[in-house]
């Protein structure tokens, strides 16, 4: 586990832009249990792919002219057991940080794992993403 004032401002990137943290199982359950609508989830971390592409591929792709209704993100490394839950829902895709995942109405329908992130750009990772939110938002 991460020291809470080391990885702070790396949360605070995401919900700083809208995103909602999920600190616990029990808050991951519930939003999963709302199977309306579409969702993002982002699977922070605190590695290098996270700080130069992951987080600012999610943010590019959040301005895109459709979006989900609701964008979330759990932080792996410091709140174990709710990214544990998030990835229950991301089966069959195996464990990623970071990673991000798009459920409409419930089933999840686009998946984004690390290798798909690592070495990527932010641009790339946030045209991957737009592209998933046009086709399904």
């Amino acid at each position: 586990m991460y020291p809470i004032e080391l990885v702070t401002p790396m949360a605070k990137d995401l919900t700083d832009f809208g995103f909602n943290e999920l600190n616990t199982p029990e808050q991951v359950d519930e939003v999963m249990a709302n199977k309306e609508g579409t969702m993002l989830i982002v699977v922070n971390s605190v590695c290098g792919c996270a700080a130069a592409n992951a987080r600012p591929g999610a943010k590019l792709a959040m301005q895109n002219a459709k979006v989900p209704t609701k964008a979330y993100t759990v932080f792996a490394g410091v709140h174990k057991e709710a990214t544990d839950r998030a990835r229950d829902y991301f089966l069959p895709y195996p464990p990623s940080s970071p990673s991000m995942a798009i459920f409409k109405d419930g089933k999840l329908v686009h998946m984004l794992e690390r290798h798909h992130i690592e070495g990527n750009s932010a641009q790339a990772i946030g045209q991957n993403l737009a592209q998933a939110f046009d086709e399904y938002c």
